[in-house]
């Protein structure tokens, strides 16, 4: 034992420092003796790595669902004229992956898109288009279901309006995605898609609303990962951040027919286990309009639609300035 009735504070507090210097020593000691988990070094150009990183990404490969959540702002390109921000965006999305008996996964989704005032950040309803000077409604993006297939192969586009089976078809490329390392501790998935098809709003039944017979679009994605969770095979879902850019034409509510120039979005992401994340008057919009996207799809149906063919069927063409 010791006696402390003769001690001084300057003793008593270097026996304190030195029974947490102690104790500090004993719990780095245990640490030690107790390994993490064990790193699985990146395997880029392996197609079966490709497809498991890409579920974990996506959502959780245990079966849970995850919600994504992006950000940003629309801008409105003319020639001639210098960039304009028009209107914010915010999506909500629940996402869920399952895994099938062949290793493949059904990646499943429902997302929604609201407009939101660049300023104050409220979502709106009506817009003053600054172009023409009309006040317009505003149509939200809602897409129920969005779905696809992560394989070991690459797969067949999904046709709009049409259900499929749900099941990867073999054969195909082998599935490489763009990865690059960006310092010592960062990964980034590089995914970027071009598209030019026929618009589903034909101009001579819809000429305020479409941009003319053909879309040309292209989306931009890029996935930034903390190297230390890319390679920990017990990380079911892979936390990260992200931008998001898309050129497309106008938004067919926004009532520019095919008057020259596009849209941009502008865009960050990431994914979150809970609602606690989203800006006001996000998550009660989802509640009040579409209440059934709080939780991801359970199993998989169809058939996907853009966004343009969801107008095509809820929509009227708007009558002739």
């Amino acid at each position: 034992m010791i006696d402390q009735k003769g001690a001084t504070r300057r003793d008593l507090l270097g026996l304190g420092a030195a029974t947490l210097a102690a104790t500090l020593a004993g719990a780095a000691a245990a640490n030690a003796a107790t390994p993490g988990p064990a790193r699985e070094p990146a395997r880029f150009d392996d197609p079966i790595w490709n497809r498991e990183t890409s579920a974990r990404l996506q959502a959780d490969t245990n079966g849970s669902q995850v919600y994504g959540h992006c950000s940003g702002v629309v801008l409105g390109v003319r020639p001639g004229e210098a960039v304009r921000p028009l209107v914010g965006f915010e999506v909500f999305s629940t996402i869920r992956v399952l895994r099938q008996p062949d290793g493949s996964y059904q990646r499943m989704t429902k997302e929604a898109i609201f407009y939101t005032d660049p300023k104050s950040g409220d979502i709106l309803d009506e817009w003053d288009n600054p172009y023409t000077g009309e006040r317009l409604k505003v149509v939200d993006v809602h897409n129920d279901p969005y779905n696809w297939i992560i394989s070991e192969f690459v797969q067949p586009p999904a046709l709009p309006g049409v259900v499929t089976d749900g099941k990867a078809k073999p054969g195909g490329a082998p599935y490489l995605l763009h990865w690059s390392e960006f310092g010592p501790d960062t990964v980034v998935l590089t995914q970027d898609f071009h598209g030019y098809y026929p618009n589903k709003l034909d101009p001579a039944k819809w000429p305020r609303e479409s941009s003319g017979p053909m879309v040309q679009s292209s989306e931009l994605f890029r996935y930034f990962i903390n190297r230390a969770d890319l390679e920990d095979p017990t990380q079911t879902h892979l936390k990260h951040n992200g931008s998001w850019v898309r050129v497309t034409p106008w938004l067919p509510w926004m009532l520019m027919g095919q008057s020259p120039g596009h849209i941009m979005y502008d865009g960050i992401f990431h994914t979150t286990r809970t609602l606690d994340y989203y800006p006001p008057g996000v998550v009660e919009r989802i509640k009040a309009r579409y209440p059934s996207y709080l939780t991801a799809p359970e199993k998989w149906y169809g058939p996907n639609y853009s966004s343009i063919e969801h107008y095509a069927l809820e929509q009227k063409p708007a009558p002739a300035k």
